[in-house]
């Protein structure tokens, strides 16, 4: 099943959907990172909210980045998103490995921990970003999303975030759905697709059955005029360059750069979202300080 993102509408425009399968893009982040099953789950679910928001996005320069801090073993998990639904990320502790939680499944919750905050961070070209917190709900990551829209921008949303890790470490699918209500929807179409979510499967077990994500709505919203208006590829992807490194670097000042370059050392600096390593040898960190004089 290709990796896809489709963004829909039900019931005359009164309900918002968007939908991805992200199979393909978890599985390369999750081996970027090099996770185990817990952590796995944790970053794919952060990645596919993450994609989902981003194409949420009204101009092709927005990005939005996502911060997921509560104070367990997985540390932070950090992902940024934009238009097209391409996104990267990463999680501090990638080998997070705790036992089954009692519905034997991944402790997504238990590894992310409870103390803390869900921070979204909407860069839309203004001069100052907009910033919207809310305190970990579960740390079930789609819990937290659902309740980030509903307290933090007043939308009532159902999300659904699903990772499903095979035994042999793989990823064998990965998914999720954000759905809103618009501002005129009739009252009782909220409860009608609350009951409806009740009665419908884990989404990452409607993938690995083959189910498509247009089937996969159409069983959410069956008669109720579901409109798939545009579809787009959801992926990976880092945009990490040397200039850029070269500017971090830069940026610790000239007092420390001349620290390393008198030591005679060179400076290794790794990208956190792709793990590309950067090297500047000491005498690249000498005409360095040349630029910052």
């Amino acid at each position: 099943m290709k990796d896809i993102l489709v963004k829909a509408t039900a019931k005359n425009g009164m309900i918002r959907i968007v939908a991805a399968i992200t199979t393909d893009l978890v599985s390369e982040a999750t081996e970027i990172h090099n996770c185990t099953p817990t952590a796995a789950a944790a970053l794919g679910r952060m990645l596919t909210g993450g994609s989902l928001m981003g194409s949420m996005l009204k101009s092709e320069k927005d990005v939005v980045t996502l911060q997921i801090s509560g104070g367990g073993e997985a540390g932070s998990i950090v992902v940024t998103s934009y238009s097209d639904a391409g996104v990267k990320g990463y999680i501090s502790n990638p080998k997070v490995d705790l036992p089954l939680n009692e519905k034997g499944k991944l402790d997504v919750g238990g590894a992310i921990g409870r103390k803390g905050n869900l921070l979204v961070i909407r860069d839309l070209g203004l001069k100052e970003p907009y910033v919207g917190q809310v305190p970990i709900y579960s740390g079930e990551v789609a819990e937290d999303f659902a309740y980030y829209f509903t307290v933090s921008e007043q939308t009532p949303s159902a999300v659904s975030l699903g990772v499903l890790v095979d035994r042999d470490m793989s990823i064998r699918a990965s998914g999720g759905f954000i759905i809103q209500m618009m501002p005129d929807a009739e009252e009782l179409l909220a409860d009608l697709i609350t009951y409806r979510l009740q009665e419908t499967p884990p989404i990452t077990e409607m993938i690995s059955k083959g189910m498509n994500i247009t089937e996969i709505l159409e069983f959410i919203f069956d008669g109720m005029d579901l409109n798939i208006m545009e579809s787009i590829v959801p992926q990976y992807k880092c945009d990490c360059s040397r200039e850029k490194v070269e500017k971090a670097l830069i940026s610790i000042g000239e007092k420390d750069l001349n620290e390393i370059y008198n030591e005679g050392k060179s400076e290794e600096l790794k990208c956190h979202f792709c793990n590309k390593n950067y090297v500047f040898t000491n005498e690249e960190i000498g005409e360095l300080i040349k630029k910052l004089k």
